[in-house]
């Protein structure tokens, strides 16, 4: 049995999730496919799938190895498929971007382009922490924040402002800090995800540097969501990026404070792996880059 169609057992199995299902939509015997799957987890040198006498799961190593096999044999039928039909964009596509940019943003970006590419999936992974796209298997990935020094390709698309912003009612309550000083008598929301320490918030001070400020932590959480909907409840001031509560200052719902201190714009960026691209990873590069620049462009 050749490689190629190894990989697509794999594929079938785990789809399914079953050796029996998977051998009958090939019009194979079930101990065929074992033993071809056998056979791909000797090369790889590790186990893709989980097997009991009820059911068949991917491992953590499989997770991987599924999408990377779904693009590359997407890329291969591509390959073998008629002239005609290579122009169509097909098989999986992977992304990631953070849970709050990628609910406003991304998905209505991924929603046009799926419509523009109906032979094409893409699997949308949202997550507050940063994903490793080599180890993950994901296309391309979203980056807020200044990138440190690796292989990565990186595409700027905008920047946004890191703002402090309270509701009215708070401010009316409580009184507008004058500087950041102030925050030291005042109820502030904290997001653990963006400050390393719940009783310190950083401020610019000349050049390069910075200067940390006490705070009085009134409440942590966890999520940006979270700290918004707290600050929009009238439990104190929060720390977010601007694209997290623009709509939200525009209605006036929110109030930005302290605009006098806030550090320089931090950059988004759309970021993919060296070496050459997907099709459909170049193309929705393209199409992504475009609208997120323009979605960026109005709130930085």
């Amino acid at each position: 049995m050749d490689r190629v169609e190894e990989w697509r057992l794999f594929v079938s199995v785990a789809s399914l999730g079953s050796f029996i299902e998977a051998a009958r939509a090939h019009s194979r015997s079930p101990q065929s496919v074992t033993r071809a799957i056998a056979a791909l987890e000797n090369r790889l040198g590790t186990r893709l799938l989980n097997r009991t006498t009820r059911s068949v799961s991917l491992t953590g190593e499989g997770e991987r190895y599924l999408e990377r096999s779904r693009r590359a044999l997407g890329e291969f039928d591509l390959l073998e498929a008629p002239s005609d039909a290579r122009t169509e964009l097909r098989g999986m596509l992977s992304v990631t971007a953070s849970v709050l940019f990628g609910q406003l943003h991304l998905v209505p970006v991924v929603a046009e382009f799926l419509e523009a590419h109906p032979q094409l999936d893409l699997r949308l992974t949202l997550l507050d922490r940063v994903v490793s796209l080599a180890e993950e298997g994901m296309d391309l990935g979203v980056r807020i924040g200044a990138l440190p020094d690796s292989a990565l390709r990186a595409r700027l698309v905008g920047h946004v402002r890191s703002v402090i912003c309270a509701s009215p009612a708070y401010l009316k309550r409580a009184g507008v800090p004058k500087d950041p000083e102030a925050l030291a008598s005042h109820a502030c929301i904290v997001f653990t995800n963006t400050t390393p320490i719940a009783d310190r918030w950083s401020f610019p001070s000349g050049g390069k540097r910075e200067r940390s400020v006490a705070v009085h932590a009134r409440l942590i959480v966890n999520t940006a969501q979270a700290g918004i909907e707290a600050a929009l409840a009238g439990v104190g001031l929060v720390r977010v990026l601007s694209y997290q509560v623009d709509s939200l200052l525009a209605d006036k719902r929110l109030r930005v404070v302290l605009e006098l201190f806030e550090p320089e714009p931090v950059p988004v960026h759309l970021v993919h792996l060296p070496g050459p691209q997907s099709r459909a990873a170049a193309a929705f590069l393209e199409f992504a880059a475009e609208r997120l620049r323009k979605r960026l462009g109005s709130r930085t």
